[in-house]
């Protein structure tokens, strides 16, 4: 074990009958009155002369929502800077009345250090118009806005190569070739594409395209001028969506996983009968398409990637009978992801949602004759369904501790369907169950359609707390649903800390209207974007504007902020999969690296702790990534209130 502070740098009646003669009835009657009188007498001498001591409650069924007293939480204001801050992004769906399902998706944004200056830069994904369908004037692009460090923000979309169009959906960040500078990989509707970071002419940083000699676009593509009418395409087009870099074998190499959503074509979607009131045509639902394949890409160097999914065990099929020749069907409908090592051995576990199907968590094992693969255990862990059934998941995130020792994934569901909350109940058999009601989240998150979703500390208490970015698909639901509306507001849970009912609504007063502006959500992801500590919010709308969101603090609380960056051998140069510890007093609380979380989107890789009152860190414990990442690092002494810059110092793991 390496202790010291090498490489840290600052900054849920009985039935009567009758019979018998009248003076038997008589007496049978006056014996019951008689009884009756007893029973009363004694329930008011309980009542009067109980002890003052709470027993067992009624019983409660499985979804009842027991009303709680609000506890008061703490007053940290978000504040919409977007426009002050220099960001003019709009999202385009391509919409143009036909209502083709990929225009219900929305995409995500991704914080994205791309010139290593020490400030989160921002990446907004963009879809483009259809084939034969494209409007007026400039053709939606990406967009990659770099962060000044004065609350402004500059758009260098173009300058930095990423003026491209199309039908984009998520991000992922990380440094696939470890040269120390992040990579960006962009998912979509017919093909994806990962993004080179190289030296500009001139100087600076700039994004080369490469996902052809990578092998990761996907099968199919985008459709070429001259293929003929675009909605009359029978060929099917490949709909990824969220995707997350990982090293599932430890080798220092970044692979690459990918979700994708349902097997897909405009000219089978215009074809199905689906209507809102038995009127207009309405989106449809993931019910009616066929389920699709995850990609796992298994990074070789050299800029190149082998795709692995079947061999490592990511494709899932059902049968669709018992017999031998019955046809099997894939399974996916994938749309958020979060990468963990849920067992502590060491290599990564996946836990993917999907929507109205069973969610798969994918457990890391070793794969016979060496190397490393996966089992999907999505069933007997408990991962698969909440309360015996699959539910519309959009966006899943993953906390360590979120209370002392307890740790769980979040997922973010479809309309009346609440938040799951799988907490795990049992770490060496990986079992898990849903404590959303327990938690406080599943009655209060029930109605809203979410999307986005992330744990992230806003107070800087040292507790995950959940947010929930939320807009509905159909932009006519009000006309069949009077409880819903297309936008809807943003939900934010304070951790109190307690249990039950461990998380607490956020309203408006306390954390201000900014936050709560309704919109058609879809992204979210956070980040110290002005250095001050405390993290800030971007949230995405489908077919609208972008929101930068301020945390202005104010707590008082302490903070630290960690910028890992494993040596490029034995581990990932981006850290991505490294577990942080942190002990303060009393208080241990942990980390882990992701590259990607919550729907479509990618938070910031610089780790935040929040240390409530604390003004002294203990020790800080770091498990680098990768099988042969050595000794875990101990820091002492760790500078509170900054960022501290802690580059991997190789030690021999002892026999």
């Amino acid at each position: 074990m390496n202790v010291g502070n090498q490489g840290i740098t600052g900054d849920e009646g009985e039935r009567v009958t009758s019979g018998g003669s009248l003076l038997s009835w008589l007496g049978a009657g006056l014996a019951v009155l008689a009884v009756a009188a007893l029973v009363i007498a004694g329930v008011c001498l309980w009542y009067f002369q109980k002890p003052p001591t709470v027993g067992p409650g009624p019983k409660v069924e499985p979804g009842t929502l027991l009303e709680t007293k609000a506890v008061p939480v703490p007053k940290v204001r978000f504040t919409d800077v977007t426009q002050q801050a220099g960001i003019h992004f709009t999202h385009t769906n391509g919409a143009f009345g036909k209502r083709l399902l990929p225009e219900t998706m929305g995409a995500g944004a991704a914080f994205v250090d791309y010139d290593n200056d020490g400030k989160p830069d921002l990446l907004f994904v963009n879809s483009c118009y259809w084939p034969g369908h494209e409007e007026k004037g400039p053709a939606p692009t990406l967009a990659l806005y770099h962060n000044l460090g004065d609350g402004k923000f500059e758009d260098v979309t173009e300058a930095a190569g990423l003026a491209l169009t199309m039908y984009g959906m998520g991000a992922t960040i990380g440094d696939y070739d470890n040269d120390g500078w992040p990579d960006i990989f962009i998912t979509g509707v017919g093909g994806n594409r990962l993004f080179h970071n190289e030296p500009a002419p001139g100087g600076g940083r700039r994004f080369r395209e490469v996902t052809a000699d990578a092998g990761v676009g996907g099968p199919g593509g985008w459709p070429k001028p001259g293929d003929g009418d675009f909605l009359s395409r029978k060929e099917l087009l490949p709909f990824c969506t969220s995707a997350s870099f990982l090293d599932y074998d430890g080798d220092g190499l970044l692979d690459l996983f990918v979700c994708s959503y349902v097997t897909w074509s405009p000219d089978y979607d215009l074809h199905a009968n689906f209507n809102v009131a038995g009127e207009d045509r309405s989106f449809g639902p993931p019910t009616a398409f066929e389920g699709a394949q995850c990609f796992l890409y298994h990074n070789l160097g050299g800029g190149k990637f082998e795709d692995v999914s079947a061999k490592a065990g990511i494709q899932v099929f059902d049968k669709e009978g018992v017999d031998a020749a019955d046809r099997k069907r894939s399974v996916a409908k994938s749309l958020g992801v979060i990468v963990a090592d849920v067992d502590g051995d060491g290599y990564p576990d996946v836990i993917v949602s999907n929507d109205t199907v069973r969610n798969f968590f994918f457990h890391n094992v070793p794969a016979p004759g060496g190397g490393r693969m996966f089992e999907e255990i999505g069933y007997k862990s408990g991962v698969g369904y909440a309360e015996g059934r699959a539910r519309g998941a959009m966006g899943v995130d993953w906390a360590w501790d979120y209370r002392p020792g307890l740790h769980a994934a979040a997922i973010g569901n479809f309309a009346d369907e609440p938040d799951t909350f799988l907490c795990l109940d049992d770490a060496k058999r990986l079992r898990f169950s849903d404590h959303a009601l327990a938690e406080g989240v599943g009655g209060p998150s029930r109605s809203l359609l979410k999307f986005g979703l992330l744990f992230f500390d806003y107070d800087n208490d040292g507790r995950a707390d959940l947010l929930t970015c939320n807009g509905h698909v159909e932009p006519d639901i009000e006309k069949i649903r009077k409880s819903q509306k297309y936008k809807q507001p943003a939900q934010l849970f304070w951790n109190t800390g307690k249990q039950p009912g461990g998380f607490e609504p956020v309203t408006a007063e306390a954390a201000g209207p900014d936050l709560f502006k309704e919109m058609v959500g879809r992204g979210c992801a956070f980040a110290d974007v002005d250095g001050d500590g405390a993290l800030d919010l971007v949230l995405t709308g489908n077919g609208e504007a972008a929101r930068l969101l301020h945390n202005g603090g104010g707590t008082g609380h302490h903070w630290v902020r960690l910028n890992l960056r494993g040596d490029g051998v034995h581990s990932n140069r981006s850290a991505i999969g490294a577990r942080i510890v942190l002990e303060a007093g009393a208080v241990v609380q942990q980390r882990e690296i992701a590259a990607s979380r919550g729907y479509l989107s990618a938070s910031e890789l610089v780790v935040t702790f929040g240390l409530g009152a604390a003004t002294k860190i203990d020790r800080v414990t770091i498990r680098w990534p990768g099988r042969d990442a050595g000794a875990p690092q101990v820091l002492m002494d760790v500078a509170v209130d900054k960022v501290n810059t802690v580059d991997q110092v190789y030690q021999k793991s002892a026999p």
